[in-house]
């Protein structure tokens, strides 16, 4: 089986070499560079299987880079920020990013956080979720139909009026999470665990991006906001 190729981009040298060691030696095979440029083109030449970005490089900023591979590619992104209540953290991840790591960052979480994204992946094309929503089924094989919404949980597509629709595979994963269960809350701690594979309380500003950058995608009024509860989806 091929090792889990990972981009990252850092400019402090000692951190990108610390971290690429510290990947290296869990098997991981790594592409390091010191700016977002530079970091475009190991993107566009090898094709990782994941990109780790910093939010404050030269020459193209991590939020910007992410956009960058956002409009070329799904592969899952994470970013880097030195501070957690920065808003760099949301712009990253309105930019498309699929999680993000506070620095400083022990290694080991570093790792875990990798893998729970990757294996988030991995089962994307697995359809875990959706399946189980025959309720509300009006197609043919896996489609789930919700007006003008229609989620094919085999092939794993989205249109909407007919018209395909562009989802992360994790906002595919999340979609799945709330069409498998219509009319019910859910909430944002329950979506960490589902989705990003989160085993304790995570920052629940991942949620509500990704169900802003939802909205946007399927609709603002099919998600409905529980204030004080969660968030659920409307049929």
């Amino acid at each position: 089986m091929a090792e889990t190729h990972v981009l990252f981009v850092e400019d402090d040298d000692v951190i990108r070499e610390a971290t690429q060691l510290a990947l290296e030696r869990v098997g991981f095979t790594v592409t390091a560079m010191p700016d977002g440029l530079l970091g475009l083109e190991a993107f566009r030449a090898d094709r990782p299987d994941i990109a780790l970005l910093d939010v404050m490089v030269p020459g193209l900023d991590g939020v910007s880079l992410c956009r960058r591979i956002r409009d070329e590619s799904t592969v899952p992104v994470i970013m880097l920020s030195a501070r957690a209540d920065s808003i760099d953290v949301v712009l990253g991840l309105e930019a498309g990013a699929d999680d993000y790591v506070t620095k400083p960052f022990d290694g080991a979480v570093l790792v875990a956080r990798i893998r729970a994204v990757l294996r988030r992946f991995g089962h994307a094309s697995g359809g875990q979720g959706g399946a189980t929503a025959a309720e509300p089924s009006h197609g043919t094989g896996g489609a789930l139909v919700f007006g003008d919404l229609e989620i094919d949980t085999e092939g794993m597509e989205v249109r909407r009026s007919g018209a395909q629709v562009g989802l992360t595979p994790t906002e595919m994963r999340l979609l799945l999470e709330f069409s498998s269960a219509p009319g019910t809350v859910l909430s944002r701690d329950k979506l960490l665990e589902r989705v990003w594979d989160y085993g304790w309380g995570g920052d629940t500003r991942v949620v509500d991006v990704h169900v802003q950058r939802l909205r946007t995608k399927i609709g603002q009024d099919r998600i409905e906001t529980v204030r004080g509860f969660g968030y659920k989806f409307r049929a």
